[in-house]
């Protein structure tokens, strides 16, 4: 943005930062035993933050670490196309009650299942997601054990990550049909 906009800047010690950080999470944030990314270093659990890495362009979504992530998760935190932020079981928080899934994460896993050439499963759990809302069609922050809406209601961030995933879905489901999709345009 700096050189973009001609600001001063100094951009060499960003960059350089920028790069250190990448390595070590390439380095450290990999976990051979469960062959994902993980929460933090020290710990062989997953978190559902991990969905941003491919949406904020850290990992390609074709990369085969991000590909043994996503695979991961869906064995350990996606139940029937559901997605849990974490295993409370394995990493605990110290909250009383049951965690329900998370209708933000389930949003991020429809992008990650998108931009990963996972289309049927995609569309599966994006369409799923609205047997959720309600009669309006909005959301609550979690879903409970039986559906039931638990959380914050309606919950603002859930209702963005719906818009981002169906934007993202609906391009790759556009390129698979060899469909050209305008680009968006950013007012200024």
């Amino acid at each position: 943005m700096a050189e973009q906009n001609g600001r001063p800047a100094n951009v060499a010690k960003w960059v350089a930062a920028r790069d250190m950080m990448y390595n070590q999470v390439m380095d450290r944030g990999w976990n051979n035993k469960v062959k994902a990314f993980t929460q933090h270093y020290a710990t062989a659990d997953l978190d559902s933050s991990l969905l941003f890495m491919p949406i904020e362009g850290f990992i390609s979504p074709n990369d085969p670490m991000w590909l043994s992530t996503l695979d991961a998760m869906d064995k350990e935190l996606v139940s029937d196309s559901l997605v849990y932020r974490y295993n409370p079981a394995s990493s605990p928080d110290g909250l009383h009650g049951d965690e329900g899934t998370f209708s933000l994460c389930t949003f991020l896993y429809v992008d990650a299942l998108a931009r990963a050439g996972r289309l049927d499963d995609a569309v599966l759990t994006f369409e799923k997601m609205f047997t959720y809302g309600n009669h309006l069609g909005l959301f609550s922050e979690e879903i409970d054990s039986t559906g039931g809406q638990l959380g914050n209601f309606p919950q603002a961030f859930t209702h963005l990550a719906l818009i981002n995933s169906a934007i993202t879905l609906n391009r790759a489901l556009d390129m698979r049909e060899g469909v050209q999709t305008p680009a968006l345009v950013m007012a200024r």
